[in-house]
């Protein structure tokens, strides 16, 4: 998996690409983690190259759900792939984030 992380007007955006797994979980976990500690509040995490999430994968985005309620920041995923949206729907992972179509979305999205 790889993650790169940028700000897009005080937004931190996530590109994600590879397998989001039980191997690879923990790296995102901790580079958001981080940028939480670092003072960010408002996440944008673009799934356009993630080829497959499992069980731990969707932990780890929970995980992140959790964090920026309670500190009461948003939160928007986009570029979702067929079969990644199709475990979001299947888990019920759909209706806990907002998704959007396109990162400029989700980065309208986390804006308001």
């Amino acid at each position: 998996m790889n993650i790169a992380e940028r700000t897009d007007d005080g937004i931190t955006v996530f590109a994600i690409s590879g397998r989001l797994d039980a191997n690879t979980s923990g790296q995102l976990e901790a580079s958001f983690l981080q940028s939480v500690e670092a003072g960010a509040s408002r996440f944008v995490f673009n799934l356009g190259g993630l080829e497959y999430v499992s069980s731990a994968g969707l932990r780890s985005l929970l995980l992140a759900a959790k964090k920026v309620k309670a500190i009461q920041g948003r939160l928007a995923l986009a570029h979702l792939s067929e079969q990644v949206r199709e475990v979001f729907d299947m888990s019920g992972f759909s209706s806990i984030f907002k998704l959007c179509v396109t990162e400029d979305e989700a980065l309208q999205v986390t804006r308001e």
